[in-house]
């Protein structure tokens, strides 16, 4: 099974996570200069391991030139399969939205100038959905490049959008969370070629792994419940969800 976004370089033995509960691929997210370079390195030790390189949203004091001229050469090496994560975070009382937009229109330009697909994070304050709406408007005005939304909220009009924009969806442990209703809907309705799976690992350990660091060998109990959403075998839902990872990603077998 893939893993199709997680923060491999933040374990303290990365290698531990190969194979674990059948695990035969893990996307490591670059989340800024340095974990880019990390991500890269990791993917170039291991086959079953590939990179993207980005800025994440709260990251953007990472910003800069030379930090963009350094993501732009990592873009191009071929163990990377994308670009990000990027996007919008209002969760904090601090919000930077200016940099943010910055660094989320400059990545989705690079995205379209390496040809690989944008991995976006979207996170707001319960009850408020200012950056749902900001990536929407971003998107909308950028350039038509294939697009992951990362740990998939639920947000319906981002869900809708998504959709009519041909957006793959992202869901991680998170939505195995009893309160999860919203994220729990969307994985029922999204339809299947559209649909990933993914740990974040090591945040937001599935149940019942829930209050521990998660791992990308987890995938498989988001795996098994959302197939139970669906009224699937999991077997199958994880044939399809590999393959939707290797025709976003372009990984082989694809």
């Amino acid at each position: 099974m893939i893993d199709t976004h997680c923060h491999l370089d933040y374990l303290d033995d990365p290698a531990s996570a190969r194979g674990e509960l059948g695990l035969t691929g893990m996307v490591c997210i670059g989340a800024g200069p340095e974990h880019a370079r990390k991500a890269v390195a990791l993917a170039e030790q291991f086959p079953d391991v590939w990179a993207t390189v980005g800025l994440h949203p709260t990251s953007t004091e990472d910003d800069s030139p030379d930090a963009r001229t350094d993501l732009e050469a990592l873009a191009l090496h071929p163990r990377v399969v994308g670009i990000g994560e990027s996007g919008l975070d209002d969760y904090w009382d601090e919000t930077r939205r200016g940099p943010q937009l910055s660094a989320f229109e400059w990545q989705l330009d690079l995205a379209g100038r390496v040809g690989k697909p944008l991995v976006i994070h979207v996170r707001d304050k319960a009850g408020q959905d200012s950056a749902h709406r900001g990536v929407m408007d971003v998107l909308a005005a950028g350039p038509d490049v294939p697009v992951i939304l990362h740990c998939f909220s639920g947000h319906s009009s981002l869900l809708a959008f998504g959709l009519e924009r041909g957006a793959y969806f992202g869901f991680a442990g998170n939505t195995t969370y009893k309160n999860a209703r919203e994220i729990q809907e969307a994985a029922r309705v999204v339809p299947l070629d559209r649909l990933l799976l993914e740990t974040d690992a090591p945040f937001l350990a599935p149940v019942p792994r829930r209050g521990k660091p998660n791992r990308p060998g987890y995938v498989r109990h988001t795996l098994d419940f959302v197939a139970g959403l669906r009224g699937m075998d999991p077997a199958e839902l994880e044939r399809v969800t590999d393959g939707n990872a290797r025709r976003i990603y372009r990984l082989p077998g694809a």
